[in-house]
């Protein structure tokens, strides 16, 4: 167990967030699926997620 403590704290920290990010993804699809959602429309959560974050990004037109 120490081990394995020691393994997980000497990980550079992106790799802990995208370790951790990976986990969160199964976690939700998941829970999703067991709440009955179909595949079309755990898409359309993704899909509207990106939409999300694309919006979010700073258009590089208006920084020239």
């Amino acid at each position: 167990m120490s081990q394995a403590l020691a393994t997980v704290q000497s990980e550079p920290p992106v790799v802990n967030r995208e370790r951790a990010l990976r986990i969160l993804s199964k976690s939700l699809y998941r829970d999703l699926r067991q709440n009955g959602y179909e595949p079309k429309q755990i898409v359309a959560v993704a899909s509207e997620l990106i939409a999300q974050v694309t919006s979010d990004i700073p258009d590089d037109s208006t920084l020239a």
